[in-house]
């Protein structure tokens, strides 16, 4: 009888964060889910883990990374840019669209999904980036398979995509029903203040140049346009606090994005030290926004952490400001970096999975994902809250080799993890071949 059938696989001796809280129990997997917490000591099974002194956690979700490809290779792949997840302790990732040729047709995501099949370590969605041009049709491609959605940059980034203005912005929001993820930033006032960035020509001018104000004159015209339209929006990164202030009272709408590197890294300190290593779009701003960050991650505001992974290589990072590019690797430190703030006790645990795991899953609609119960992907990030390690960029799996965490030592590391059954990774050794599947979505 089926009944009779071993388990695929066994976790025991963890604190397993369950949706009732953390509790010492059993996880029994089979065909890649969860079929049961809590089994027999003498249950059968092709492998059994002892995961004794560990938490397992629901598999980290990081809904925001730039893996480069196509066309931009030299900086980071597929294959890498989710080794990378993995060996962090991530088991899914949703990729941005500006990539060359962006990802701005159902034939541009259709590549990236078959580029991904057999060299992704873990499982993958691809946003759909807007345009002028596809603004009509986003409404029935974003529900096309493997599709994460579609990202609007309202402010030129790296690669070309940008949806600048209102009207446009508007036609972007009236067509489709799913949640649009927005880099909000004002272009108009960008290309006003860009002098700013050439006088000064260091990357201590970044804040200056994409100031306040073009962060937060994009988040309220966005706003009102999702009012408007009454469509739903993710706002990605946020990094001020008057626009938490704006975005704390439009929850019926709005969701909202932090990255690590937002609450951890502060100006001055992180331009004098990593100089253009720590620019990136929008800025690393002073101190007390960092604070307002937290506040807004204790009160509930925030919904996601998302790593904004976005390499490049250390020539590239080397030419003189503003000719620098922007963005920094992230999907491999975003596990450690928040589990150091977690023991710091700046969040709880529970808070964590809920802004990795829970958020992402509500917030995309996504099947099967984001907590540890029966039926749902046998995704787990397996980790050890007492380890002492130092991040270092020799452990970086990105094709650029370095990390802005370079000799932070942090509290807590990941120690395994497993994307639908399949262990990809234990204590820093990888088990392939890589397997990552599409994104499921409710709905879809």
């Amino acid at each position: 009888m089926e009944t009779t059938r071993p388990y695929d696989l066994l976790l025991r001796g963890a604190e397993v964060a369950t949706p009732s809280g953390l509790a010492q129990t059993t996880v029994a997997v089979r065909d890649g889910r969860i079929v049961a917490l809590g089994v027999p000591e003498g249950a059968d099974a092709v492998e059994t883990l002892d995961l004794s002194g560990l938490h397992v956690l629901p598999g980290v979700i990081d809904t925001q990374v730039h893996f480069r490809e196509p066309g931009l290779e030299h900086k980071e792949d597929l294959e890498s840019g989710t080794r990378g997840a993995v060996l962090g302790g991530v088991t899914a990732i949703f990729e941005m669209p500006n990539t060359t040729p962006n990802t701005d047709t159902p034939e541009a995501l259709a590549d990236k999904l078959a580029r991904a099949q057999g060299r992704a370590w873990c499982d993958h969605a691809f946003f759909i980036g807007a345009t002028d041009a596809n603004a009509e049709q986003l409404g029935t491609w974003e529900g096309l398979p493997g599709c994460a959605g579609v990202k609007v940059f309202m402010g030129a980034s790296t690669g070309s995509l940008l949806v600048e203005d209102d009207t446009v912005l508007g036609r972007v929001l009236a067509g489709g029903r799913r949640r649009v993820a927005v880099h909000a930033e004002d272009e108009a006032r960008l290309r006003e203040r860009k002098a700013i960035a050439a006088e000064r020509a260091t990357p201590a001018a970044h804040p200056d140049w994409r100031d306040v104000e073009t962060a937060v004159r994009a988040t309220q015209r966005l706003l009102a346009l999702a009012c408007e339209t009454r469509r739903r929006v993710h706002v990605l990164h946020i990094t001020t606090a008057e626009e938490m202030e704006l975005l704390a009272e439009a929850k019926d709408l709005a969701t909202v994005e932090v990255t690590p590197q937002h609450l951890t890294l502060t100006a001055p300190d992180c331009y004098e030290r990593l100089g253009s290593l720590a620019q990136m779009n929008p800025p690393i701003r002073e101190a007390r926004h960092r604070e307002a960050l937290w506040r807004a991650v204790a009160e509930g505001v925030v919904d996601v952490i998302g790593s904004d992974h976005a390499p490049h290589t250390r020539e590239e990072k080397a030419r003189p400001y503003p000719a620098s590019p922007s963005g920094m690797p992230g999907v491999q430190t975003l596990v450690p970096v928040m589990l150091d703030h977690v023991n710091a006790g700046r969040l709880s645990l529970q808070r964590f999975i809920d802004l990795t795991n829970a958020g992402p899953a509500r917030i995309y609609n996504i099947a099967g994902k984001g907590r540890i119960a029966r039926g749902y992907d046998a995704d787990f990030t397996v980790v050890d809250l007492k380890a002492r390690r130092t991040i270092e960029d020799a452990w970086m799996a990105n094709k650029s080799g370095w990390t802005p965490y370079h000799g932070l030592t942090v509290t807590g590391w990941p120690m395994a993890t497993i994307v639908r059954g399949r262990v990809v990774m234990r204590e820093g050794e990888l088990s392939g071949p890589p397997a990552g599947a599409p994104v499921r979505f409710q709905g879809i």
